[in-house]
């Protein structure tokens, strides 16, 4: 049968319309040249596998904050502190409670160990580049042993930064440690620069493709079916994590960004893929060939999908306008995912559709009963009820819906921004229990001191008068002497407060020093001094993306709104869409705000202690989510559009669009909701964050705003949904979500091989 074609007027004995166009083309080609496109793909993966053998590169933490305080007593430090440039391992040693570590077989322990990590074995070598210490304290000494003699600590200085390539020497030095004290009934704790958890991979990956594949069985009732958006996701996923590395090899990528990468391609890997398998097994039902019929499925639903996958990019780019560039690339790496999944949906999910034909509907799972996809059966759904449920109750259920949402979207109001500290972070990690003991043994303002870097700049006595001023200052616990750089032309003041880093209380010790402690020191001088740490870095970043705020706001969505004006030919729907994604945002954000921030549920998480949420989370959620929410309103007013534009008033094709793709929906909702959630898993508290935030946020907004509120408001608004001032039409490129159809000349439609699918 590969010689069969199928002409236009054939083709309309199967089907009433043939869409036209260049994507129609390219679909076309994928479908009748299945075997180049996959042949294609794989030279594509070889070529991107080389390349991250010769130009790629690791993952790396790099924070700059171009303009404020805590950049320029970086770039001071890092200029003149040259010596002190590698990462810092913070070891602390506690007795059991009650008890004292200074005895002589404990402390004979300890000497012990500190000992053992000055030998040359764990000095650096710079034949191999290993990372070493080039320097260990003394964990006895008056500012190092606690008044209650139960606990100590040591500074273990490392020649370089730490990256994932050097965790093995931070685990020798630990496991040297331990080995060491714990005969003696010490425990060995670790903090620090070079002490971070590595970001386990894996888990929360595994739970969600395992919720995947349950939805997608009850959603498409055969295992072949299932099998391809999995298939799809996890091809997708690996070229972007092929594509980061290459991107790391040109420039710093934040160690978080796989996490995001995962997250993001797993959830729209398959969502996409979903849409058009769906499409693709209505079309073959309805009578067409396969190759026809994926051809036609990637032409209505892949262009569905292009226009998802480019309102993700506009949300994502809009994060340049933050001016932070580690937000930026954060947010272009989360992207990846879908610029993969765009581009392999659109070319090699058609080819392997039309290779299987009607084998995708083989290996029918046992006891479930095939869904019937006949436009009559569509109709009779649970779906398609809730549709018309929605329409004929719109006058009640859109006031009480908004409400409701108004109200949880305020609880955001009262989220705080800002740096959770190491004490939140899950108590299985030895930084947290590290973190603990040097709280307990000399105070929590010990864990986030706040650095004042003086430019003396011949001003001597400024930074003994800082030193002054600073002593008796509400909220400081202590005060060290200056501590000078070589030349005495740097100086460092490290100011303990009496509170934890995360705490309100030391965002207030921050803003009184830089606005009335140090400047008031420095007043007269030529000297500058700069309020640095922990705290003051996340409320610079913090004040940067507020700022910015507006611009990036009305960027993506003015952006947005204009995509999707061009689309839908409707201000009305545009708007709409904007709004409600706002609205599911702030739910999104006010349950996270209840969650970490105010501790309800808190437990489920595997969380035990509250605190504020990272200032970047926000802007790069809100831009994937706008992008991501995006997605079902597209879906859902394409096919509403659809049929509006055959004849059916408003409300009849929001019935019939809900009842055509409201199950597949609803299902690719609850699979990238589940993915989302999975990442709670995870063993740090930034990955939680994401999770819970998106999860939250796309599920209110697939299955009540864009199920229900947006189809109560639009049966209320009737025709004018579809209200588009003239001379905005005149001006917008006529580029709509529907592919178009070659009606008026059936002579020159394309052919297409209607060939049956291989045995």
């Amino acid at each position: 049968m590969s010689g069969e074609t199928t002409t236009s007027a054939e083709f309309r004995g199967a089907h009433e319309r043939l869409a036209t166009g260049g994507l129609a083309r390219w679909m076309r080609t994928c479908a009748n040249n299945p075997w180049k496109v996959v042949l294609a793909w794989l030279g594509i993966i070889v070529v991107l596998i080389a390349l991250v053998a010769t130009i790629g590169g690791s993952l790396r933490d790099e924070f700059n904050i171009p303009g404020s305080d805590t950049q320029r007593a970086t770039d001071l430090i890092e200029a003149e502190f040259s010596s002190e440039q590698g990462a810092v391992l913070n070891v602390v040693f506690a007795a059991p409670d009650g008890q004292r570590l200074d005895t002589p077989a404990r402390k004979a322990a300890v000497l012990a160990a500190v000992a053992k990590l000055k030998t040359a074995e764990y000095k650096p070598d710079k034949a191999t580049g290993k990372a070493g210490l080039t320097s260990v304290g003394n964990p006895f000494s008056k500012d190092t042993f606690s008044k209650s003699g139960r606990i100590a600590y040591l500074e273990a200085q490392f020649d370089q930064t730490i990256e994932d390539k050097d965790r093995d020497s931070v685990v020798a030095v630990e496991d040297a440690v331990r080995q060491t004290v714990e005969p003696a009934g010490v425990t060995a704790e670790f903090n620090g620069e070079a002490e971070f958890p590595p970001l386990q991979q894996g888990i929360s990956e595994a739970f969600g493709l395992l919720a995947a594949i349950i939805v997608l069985l009850i959603v498409f009732r055969t295992f072949v079916a299932m099998f391809i958006p999995i298939a799809l996701a996890i091809v997708a996923l690996m070229t972007a994590f092929l594509l980061l590395f290459i991107l790391a090899g040109q420039t710093d990528i934040n160690t978080v960004t796989p996490i995001l990468v995962s997250m993001i391609g797993l959830g729209v890997g398959i969502d996409y893929s979903l849409f058009i398998v769906t499409r693709f097994r209505q079309l073959l039902h309805e009578g067409l060939p396969p190759r026809v019929a994926a051809a036609e499925a990637g032409a209505s639903a892949g262009r569905a999908v292009l226009f998802a996958g480019l309102t993700v990019a506009i949300s994502v780019s809009g994060l340049a306008l933050i001016g932070l560039d580690f937000v930026t690339k954060l947010g272009i790496g989360s992207s990846l995912g879908v610029l993969t999944t765009v581009l392999i949906a659109n070319s090699l999910l058609i080819a392997v559709l039309a290779l299987l034909g009607h084998k995708v509907d083989r290996l029918k799972v046992p006891l479930m009963k095939p869904f019937d996809d006949s436009a009559e059966a569509r109709e009779n759904t649970l779906i398609a009820r809730w549709g018309r449920f929605v329409t004929r109750r719109a006058k009640i259920i859109f006031p009480v819906l908004l409400l409701v949402g108004l109200a949880l979207g305020g609880s955001s109001a009262f989220v705080r921004l800002g740096a959770a500290d190491q004490g939140t972070q899950p108590s299985a990690q030895t930084a947290r229990r590290a973190y603990d003991l040097l709280a307990e043994g000399f105070g929590p303002g010990f864990n986030g001191p706040i650095p004042i870097v003086v430019d003396i700049r011949g001003n001597q006595q400024v930074p003994q008068k800082i030193y002054d001023s600073v002593q008796g200052t509400k909220d400081v616990a202590s005060v060290s002497k200056p501590q000078f750089n070589d030349p005495k032309s740097v100086a460092i003041i490290f100011v303990k407060p009496t509170s934890a880093p995360q705490d309100a209380a030391t965002d207030t010790l921050v803003t009184r020093l830089r606005h009335d402690v140090v400047p008031a020191a420095v007043k007269g001088t030529t000297a500058k001094a700069y309020v640095s740490g922990q705290t003051a870095a996340f409320k610079d970043i913090a004040d940067k993306i507020i700022s910015r705020m507006p611009y990036f706001l009305l960027y993506i969505i003015g952006v947005t709104f204009l995509v999707l004006a061009m689309a839908f030919r409707s201000i009305v729907v545009s708007l709409t869409a904007a709004v409600t994604t706002i609205l599911s945002a702030f739910v999104g954000f006010g349950v996270l705000g209840l969650i970490v921030q105010q501790g309800y549920l808190l437990g489920l998480t595997g969380l035990d202690k509250t605190g504020p949420i990272e200032t970047f989370v926000p802007p790069i959620a809100f831009a994937i989510l706008f992008g991501l929410s995006m997605d079902y309103m597209v879906f859902l007013m394409s096919r509403i559009r659809e049929e509006h534009v055959h004849g059916l008033n408003t409300k009849e094709s929001i019935e019939h669009g809900i009842a055509a793709i409201g199950r597949v929906i609803v299902a690719a909702a609850l699979i990238m909701g589940t993915v989302f959630a999975a990442f709670i898993l995870s063993t740090d508290r930034i990955p939680k964050e994401f999770g819970i935030l998106l999860a939250v946020a796309i599920l209110t907004d697939a299955l009540i705003v864009r199920m229900t509120l947006v189809p109560a408001f639009f049966t209320l608004l009737g025709e004018k949904t579809w209200y588009m001032p003239r001379w905005l039409d005149r001006i917008l490129p006529n580029i709509t979500i529907e592919p178009p159809h070659d009606r008026e000349e059936p002579q020159r439609a394309p052919r297409l091989d209607a060939e049956t699918e291989p045995s």
